[in-house]
């Protein structure tokens, strides 16, 4: 008997073990990352655990917004993470709209979400407020870190009494670091020029894969881009965004390119309204 309730404690004991590999398994995500490209700078990111991020969603203004997602927010599927990197339009967007259609938190730096509570755009227990180098884990798994990014940041907004169009400083722009329940990293970086710590972000974060601007007039060329990939961020892989948008960011995808060859990181060419996995 004895020899038997010591089997059985044995035996219980690997399936507790078990079990609790199988919990962190789960947790962690046995599926891939998919990135679905929205148009200029907007994504629809699915982690491997299966939640939904999004990021810079200009969806019912956008040029390039793919159908469906252009008219029916709701085709994005529940947000569990939504994330803006600064107030121009291009990039706010439809955030306010999606954080009240989803009762889902909007993150964005500290001083672009203080003026959207003031004028009224979204209430304050529906964002959150933080800064370059502060990091929030909204979502079980996943890391998002603000890093810094060179570029400005405005709120245009009617009036309500005038109807008249006023603007609102909106702090700085940011970029983010968003670390999956893996441990897979994109590097999402939001408008910017050239600056030197990217090479400090690269080094400090090491992300697997980079979405960088490539339009010009706003942000960094095809050439800007190109050298700061190959001098200083050195990623695996990247995807080039907000181009083909607007017409004074005249760079291209196949002046990109161009740049790059000869490069071992990888450019994944992307088309409005496509899904790439990782």
């Amino acid at each position: 008997m004895k020899r038997f309730l010591s089997h059985m404690g044995l035996l219980v004991a690997l399936l507790t073990a078990w079990m609790g590999l199988a919990s962190a398994a789960l947790a962690q995500g046995s599926g891939k990352t998919e990135l679905l490209w929205l148009g200029q700078a907007g994504f629809r990111i699915k982690t491997p655990g299966g939640k939904i991020i999004v990021i810079d969603p200009w969806l019912s203004g956008g040029p390039k917004t793919p159908a469906p997602y252009k008219t029916d927010f709701a085709a994005l599927g529940k947000i569990d993470v939504l994330l803006v990197t600064h107030g121009h339009v291009d990039h706010l967007g439809d955030a306010p709209a999606l954080a009240k259609l989803n009762n889902t938190i909007l993150y964005g730096p500290a001083d672009m979400v203080t003026p959207l509570i003031t004028l009224g755009l979204i209430p304050a227990n529906l964002s959150h407020r933080f800064n370059k180098t502060g990091h929030v884990k909204p979502a079980p798994g996943i890391k998002v870190t603000a890093v810094a990014a060179e570029h400005s940041s405005l709120i245009v907004h009617p009036n309500p009494v005038t109807g008249k169009l006023e603007s609102h400083p909106a702090g700085e722009a940011v970029g983010y670091i968003i670390e999956m329940e893996n441990g897979f990293k994109i590097w999402h970086m939001g408008d910017t020029g050239l600056f030197g710590d990217m090479k400090f972000i690269s080094e400090r974060y090491k992300p697997d894969l980079v979405l960088m601007p490539i339009g010009g007039n706003f942000t960094m060329d095809p050439e800007d881009a190109a050298w700061g990939a190959r001098q200083w961020i050195n990623p695996k892989m990247v995807i080039p965004i907000h181009y083909n948008s607007n017409p004074l960011a005249k760079g291209t995808l196949a002046e990109f390119q161009e740049a790059m060859k000869g490069s071992p990181i990888k450019v994944i060419p992307m088309s409005e309204g496509q899904t790439v996995e990782f």
